[in-house]
This record gives structure tokens, sequence and C-alpha cells, in this order.
């Protein structure tokens, strides 16, 4: 049965109902665990894709050529995270490719930013309505802006060029019409491929440029598991030729995916958690490299190469909602959840051929919810449950200040500067330093986007990029 649909003016796009992708199909295998769930890969001749190219769209001139040592080539620092070289990519565009950014720290390299903002707010590149429901943040990569939405019960991927114009919209599977409707996870970027897991498990890779299907999976299918009780949230990480991904349940905890075609590689094993809500990182210690994540009961380090479990440390949060993407540096690993569960500190210690995660302080007033906690300079900084901000000391977790500001909410950062947003739309710009909560200048956003404003902001390229709800405001940040 094939579809034909128009989510916005001037694009339109035939798409091919792929049934069946998880369920075990008889014949032709590819990646075949023994669960019996397949991938469906999706030929040119199947889905075709009609797009009305924009003016001054570059989609169709970008190279093709996979960028690896660029995108996905890894340098490794021992007993520090992972940093991925080059934090702009080619001719120095704007170069945000995953969910909190190329080396997992939520940190932009912007510099020459403004330093305080006009009583409404910075000035206003653009804004766009049309990227369906969600609370999806965005990525940019090669002249491409990513993020993902509801539209008429579809959970769809939208690429826009940096002006704000859509290039294409692409289909991945039923939509999440539950508690707090909407995509939540952010597509990953990896060279000529975006991949994108829905809140129901549907994973797909798309071409970047045209936004053509190359493979798809549902991991919870695949690895029969359930779903959790607001819907998968990972945004998931490409490690060299490998896609990570977390479906938890009974088969597996974490999963590496070939990303050229969705077969699996390695699936470590099952730690008798589902999944939390939070997207992995990936760090070296003690000659290995190790993926951390949250499970609904847990943070994990599973090891990168070989997919075997290297440490379990209970974390239990009311309602199982263990969001934050876990942050290592120097030997430790930090976690925060929110319900006054708070924050901890693990050390890890050698054990053979496993770790053992061992508690170096847990602090309550930081019980992040899901708006992310950043490190900077040995300091922590992220709102509470109760909606204060909050500044913890790494090394020993002691509260260095408590202050209000915009209330509840995320953050990121650049310039020296902490760049926040409640998730009542308030938005504000604070001088990142331990000393005080400053909050220098703030507006609200306009009242045209419905829920809560829980995605996360990101700067790069001197741009403020928020989404709420169906909009995506840009807004210019460069210093004059």
């Amino acid at each position: 049965m094939e579809l034909w649909s128009t989510y916005n003016p001037g694009i339109r796009f035939q798409q091919a109902w792929v049934w069946g992708v998880c369920f075990a199909i008889a014949s032709t295998a590819l990646g075949t665990i023994s669960c019996g769930c397949e991938v469906r890969p999706l030929p040119t001749s199947e889905l075709k894709i009609e797009l009305e190219q924009r003016p001054g769209d570059a989609g169709g001139k970008t190279s093709d050529q996979d960028p690896e040592g660029q995108a996905s080539e890894l340098l490794v620092q021992e007993g520090q995270a992972v940093v991925i070289p080059g934090v702009v990519s080619r001719e120095n565009l704007p170069f945000w490719p995953r969910f909190h950014g190329p080396n997992f720290d939520n940190k932009s390299p912007d510099t020459n930013l403004l330093r305080s903002w006009p009583a409404g707010g910075p000035p206003l590149k653009w804004k766009l309505n049309g990227i369906g429901e969600g609370y999806s943040s965005v990525t940019l990569a090669d002249r491409r802006i990513f993020t993902s939405g509801n539209i008429k019960n579809r959970t769809v991927v939208t690429a826009l060029d940096l002006s704000g114009k859509i290039i294409w919209q692409a289909d991945n599977g039923p939509a999440w019409t539950g508690s707090y409707p909407g995509t939540r996870s952010t597509p990953t970027i990896d060279g000529p491929r975006v991949y994108d897991l829905s809140p129901l498990g549907q994973l797909t890779c798309f071409e970047a440029a045209t936004g053509k299907p190359l493979w798809t999976v549902n991991i919870l299918e695949r690895f029969r598991s359930r779903n959790i009780t607001w819907a998968l949230a990972e945004s998931v990480l490409v490690d060299g030729d490998r896609l990570i991904c977390s479906p938890g349940g009974p088969v597996a905890s974490v999963v590496a995916l070939n990303k050229f075609t969705g077969d699996t590689i390695w699936a470590a094993p099952s730690t008798g958690d589902l999944a939390g809500y939070a997207s992995p990182s990936l760090a070296e210690f003690a000659g290995r490299r190790i993926i951390f994540t949250m499970t609904a009961k847990a943070v994990i380090g599973v090891d990168a190469d070989r997919g075997t479990l290297l440490f379990r440390h209970e974390h239990i949060t009311s309602w199982d909602v263990n969001a934050l993407m876990p942050i290592f540096h120097q030997g430790c690993v930090f976690v925060s959840t929110g319900y006054g569960t708070g924050s901890k500190l693990l050390q890890l210690i050698p054990k053979g051929q496993e770790l053992e995660a061992k508690l170096v302080w847990h602090e309550r007033q930081l019980d992040n919810h899901h708006g992310g906690v950043l490190l900077l300079d040995g300091f922590l900084y992220g709102s509470n449950h109760r909606g204060r901000w909050v500044c913890l000391n790494w090394a020993t977790g002691e509260v260095i200040y408590q202050a209000q500001g915009v209330g509840k909410g995320s953050l990121t950062y650049a310039d020296g500067m902490l760049f926040v947003l409640s998730e009542r739309g308030d938005v504000g710009l604070v001088k990142a330093e331990p000393t005080a909560h400053r909050l220098i200048s703030q507006f609200r956003l306009p009242p045209e986007g419905s829920g809560p404003s829980w995605a996360h902001p990101v700067v790069i390229g001197g741009t403020l990029y928020i989404r709420h709800g169906d909009v995506l405001y840009a807004y210019d940040v460069r210093g004059k």
C-alpha cells in the first residue's frame, strides 16, 4: 500500500508503507538474530521521492563521500571523554551532528557572541512552523538542520537549510500519541546519512541529502522488548561503523548495529531493566572504550568493541525516569535524576574483566528531571526538579549555589555563557561561573508553540536554536 502525503506546501513525496519491518520475515534475512526480527532495506524502486528543491537549496550539491575520519573517527584520550575531531565541518560550517554536540559535552565552540540581549531578546533571524509536535532538538551539518515531530499521527523527520526553508520531510512510522504526544529523540547525522529513532522504536537510516530511507528496523520488536511509560527518547550514537542504541528488555541492554545495513553486530546482555530515557555517551578508561547510558533502574557501562557488560550501578527514581546522558570525567561517571533522587558521582575501578562503580558522593539538591547537566571547569550546572538552578562541585558534590533563574528547564553552553530555557518558554543568558547564578538577560518565547518547551536549546554558527512544539526559532546571537 502506498501513501501520498503533503506535509508542507511545495514538498510532495511518495511513501511506501513499511509493513512487517520487525516481524519474522521468512526469506532473505539481513542481520537476523535469534529473536527472529530483521532489517528491511528500502530499495530506490520501492520508495519514489519527489522533491521540489527550494531556491538556493544546496541539498543536492554536498558530496555523498563518506567522511570516515571526520564524522565518525574517534580521537581517544585516556581518562577523558572521547573527542570527535573537528568541531566545525567542511568549510567551517555549523557542525552539531548529534544531541549535545560532537563531544557529548553540550559545549559550543562559538565565540564572539552577544554579552547581553535587548529586552525582547536577540534578533530573530527566522522561524518555521510545520515541523510537527514534539520535544526533539536540532542537529546540524553540511548546511542542513534536522529535527523530527508528529504530523498527522506519523513520526516525521524534517531537513531544512540554514535559512529555515524545508528541503525534505520523511516518514519514520507511527507517532507517539500517548501521554505528552510528540517526538523525543533528536536525529543523529553521520556524513551522508541521518538516523532517527521514533518513540515507538522505529530506527531508520535516511539519505541526508534527499530523505530517501536506506534501511529501517524496530529495535523493540527485534530485541523482544516493550516500550516505556513515556516512550523511547534516546538519540542514537554513531561509533565508527556502528550505530549504538538501547532497546532494554529481556534480550539486550545496549546493541550495536551496522550503520550501513542495520545488521546486528553485538548485543550486550540484558540487565533485566527496560530502557531509560537517556542517550549514550562514549569514553575511554583503563584501556577500554566504554559506552555509558542509563536504563530504567541503573547506570551501566558496556565495552564498545565487544558488547560485554562492564558494570551496573542501581539508580532508582520515581517512574523510572532516568534521562541524563552520563558524564564521564577523570575516571568518574556522573548521573542525575529527578523526583528527589538527586545526583551521584561514581568512581570506576578495574576488577579483572569488569569495572566496579564505587559511590563517591550523593547529593539530592540537584535532582535533574530531563533538562541536562553541564560540566564546566570542575563544576556542574543544571536545574533541579523544583525549578531552581544548582551548581555543584564535581569532586565533592558540595552545593555552590541555588537560584531561581528562569525556572526549571534545559541549557547549553557557548562563549562563557549558559543559555537556559525554562519549560514555560522563558529564555535566559547566564554567566557561566560558580560564584553566583547571574541572569544577565531574558525574554519569553512568542505564544505560538504548544506544550512544555522541553527541547534542549542549541547554539552553533552564531545562532540560538529553540524549538517549542511545532515551531523552530533561530535567533542571531553574534556579537556586533
